[in-house]
């Protein structure tokens, strides 16, 4: 067996500046640590138990095999706060039939990202 100590996402976007501001300031994620110079520099963000690398330059499209999932503590909460913020909401938040509550957005170069949030009453909140 591998042991992982740390795992992370790399992401190379067709516009750098953009990437990091989606991330840095749409989403607000943290940053873990920042690297190198100039528009291709590295900025990587926390995200729950992981990371996500912006770094470098691609000019292929994204990937639909590519999502990012996040849980959050209130989605109708995170659709208000990013709606305002200008983030490309995809699919406003919806109860899905597996009970978790779940949006779409995207980030600027189309690379598809759901929010679920696992509300009180989800089983997955309690043991049998």
């Amino acid at each position: 067996m591998v042991h992982v100590l740390s795992s992370r996402v790399l992401l190379r976007p067709r516009d750098p500046e953009a990437s990091r501001a989606f991330y840095g300031q749409t989403l607000r994620l943290e940053v873990y640590r920042e690297f190198g110079t100039g528009p291709e520099r590295g900025t990587v963000y926390f995200l729950g138990g992981g990371f996500l690398e912006v770094s470098g330059r691609s000019d292929e499209t994204a990937t639909p095999t590519l999502q990012l999932w996040m849980q959050v503590a209130d989605c109708e909460a995170a659709h208000a706060e990013l709606s305002s913020r200008g983030a490309r909401v995809l699919r406003p938040p919806v109860r899905e039939p597996w009970g978790l509550v779940e949006m779409w957005i995207a980030d600027p170069d189309g690379h598809r990202i759901v929010l679920t949030e696992v509300p009180a009453d989800h089983p997955l909140r309690h043991r049998p």
